[in-house]
């Protein structure tokens, strides 16, 4: 039923009462220009939803904030899980705030808007580490990891801080893994030939060729198993225009040189046919091609950025592409990296958790029960009598270590510690050597770094022994800069000690 001031007066013969909106139980919110939320990894942040969602006109703007925040949260919970973010509403008191907090991914995704129940928001979380160490970071490690795009929508927004080599990376190895799996079909193919092989061009042979004297030159059209030329095009166009982009980006370091030889060993492959800029109808054909493989709508999407001409999501003006990349995934990645460097110097063995070579199963009775199926230290480093386990945790606890003594420390971080140390003592008995040094690695700023390595600071010490082994737990970082070969030394210098003291 209509607000009595919204009925018109028998009485006023014509004229209508004007709606009163000072009585209206709601006005419209309009949401605020600044609709992306962005943080660094492993952080926190807090906004008004008031401020967030536009409330603030309304008759009971906090009432309504915490309506759209609850529903925002819940619209968006697969979204934001996708980048390990949660968001949670709260009430200071005096304002309905969103508390949202990042763990170990980076990358950007869309959010549902309460509004329009379409992808109008965005969240955005950034490495705490700058993308220009990264990068080399990621060529030296061999590309074990890499950002990863996302089947989601477009966000509104593409990320000019997020080096455009990225994105080149990402549309290379999908074109280099459809070229490995390109498929080869029956085209028709027209060949002036010595003897008649499918349709002869009887017409074309009588008027052109009998005309000439070139009797054995026989005009045929005959279906033959050729690799899909257009298709081909399509890459050769794609491959070009991401090469002009990297060349642009030579002076970012030695790993975008990396991929320009890539980009070229694969222009290489398809220099036989001419370019061919694909339209959505192509892509929409090639899509809806029988038994498709999930290499070639990889490619053809990433042909479809290139003629889009789109980017990594993040806080400028253009269309983005949802992506993710899993830093603890990177680190671990990164900390690999340097304990191969290590082995090289030392001629010790590494086994990875990452190819499953350090899996320890565990046998439970009966088999249906228990939770734990298996116990996976990251890295397994073995020498000569000494065995020395590794966990890499992309955590910012060293940086907080080493500011005041342990008791101030807030009960959360303590308690991440104390897991993070039975963890690795609890790897401690998968080993046989008489010496075992289970180690927790954190990553820190090359500054800190340096400043703990003229100090002589690196690693934090501990020792115990069981039976007749002797087990050392090491605290330690590593920087993350490119220069495996730099943070190896002190970690051989570590091991050697340990040795000739043992």
């Amino acid at each position: 039923m209509a607000p009595q001031s919204l009925i018109p007066r028998s009485g006023l013969r014509g004229r209508q009462q004007r709606p009163n909106h000072r009585r209206s139980p709601l006005v419209a919110a309009k949401p605020s220009r600044d609709v992306y939320l962005e943080l660094e990894d492993h952080s926190s942040i807090e906004r008004s939803a008031v401020q967030f969602f536009g409330t603030k006109g309304s008759a009971d703007p906090q009432s309504q904030a915490a309506r759209l925040a609850d529903q925002f949260i819940t619209q968006n919970r697969p979204l934001l899980e996708a980048l390990e973010v949660s968001v949670r509403r709260d009430y200071d008191g005096n304002d309905v705030r969103l508390q949202i907090e990042s763990h170990s991914a980076v990358g950007a995704v869309p959010l549902v808007s309460p509004f329009t129940a379409r992808p109008d928001y965005g969240l955005v979380v950034q490495p705490r580490f700058p993308w220009p160490g990264i990068g080399p970071m990621l060529a030296e490690m061999g590309w074990l990891v890499s950002p990863t795009p996302l089947r989601l929508p477009l966000l509104k927004r593409s990320e000019r801080r997020v080096p455009p080599w990225v994105l080149s990376f990402m549309v290379l190895s999908r074109l280099k893994a459809l070229l490995e799996r390109l498929e080869r079909r029956f085209e028709f193919t027209e060949q002036q030939r010595l003897a008649p092989k499918g349709t002869v061009l009887w017409q074309q042979y009588a008027v052109r060729n009998l005309a000439r004297g070139q009797f054995l030159a026989v005009p045929c059209v005959f279906p033959d198993l050729l690799d899909d030329r257009q298709l081909k095009g399509a890459i050769r166009f794609t491959i070009e225009r991401q090469l002009q982009s990297l060349e642009t980006q030579r002076e970012h370091g030695a790993f975008v040189h990396k991929l320009i030889a890539l980009a070229e060993s694969l222009l290489f492959q398809v220099r036989a046919v001419p370019v061919c800029r694909p339209t959505p109808r192509d892509i929409d054909a090639w899509l809806r091609r029988p038994l498709r493989s999930e290499v070639l709508a990889d490619g053809l999407q990433a042909i479809d950025w290139t003629v889009d001409e789109r980017g990594l999501a993040g806080l400028s003006d253009l269309d983005g592409i949802p992506w993710t990349m899993p830093m603890e995934l990177f680190f671990e990645a990164w900390v690999e990296t340097v304990l191969r460097a290590v082995a090289v110097r030392t001629g010790g063995n590494l086994r990875t958790g990452r190819k499953r070579e350090t899996v320890s199963p565990l046998a439970w009775e009966p088999p249906y029960v228990g939770s734990q199926r298996s116990l996976i230290p990251d890295l397994v480093f073995e020498l000569d009598g000494c065995t020395l386990i590794v966990d890499a945790k992309y955590k910012r606890h060293w940086e907080e270590l080493q500011q005041g003594r342990w008791t101030t420390k807030e009960d959360v971080l303590r308690e991440e510690h104390r897991q993070d140390l039975l963890q690795i003592l609890a790897y401690a008995n998968l080993a046989e050597a008489p010496l075992v040094v289970c180690c927790l690695v954190y990553p820190c700023s090359t500054a800190t770094w340096e400043s703990l390595r003229q100090r002589r600071r690196l690693f934090h010490k501990a020792e115990m022994f069981a039976r007749s082994r002797r087990i050392l737990v090491w605290l330690t970082a590593v920087p993350m800069r490119a220069a495996a070969d730099v943070i190896a030394s002190p970690i051989v210098d570590e091991i050697r000690s340990i040795r000739t003291a043992s």
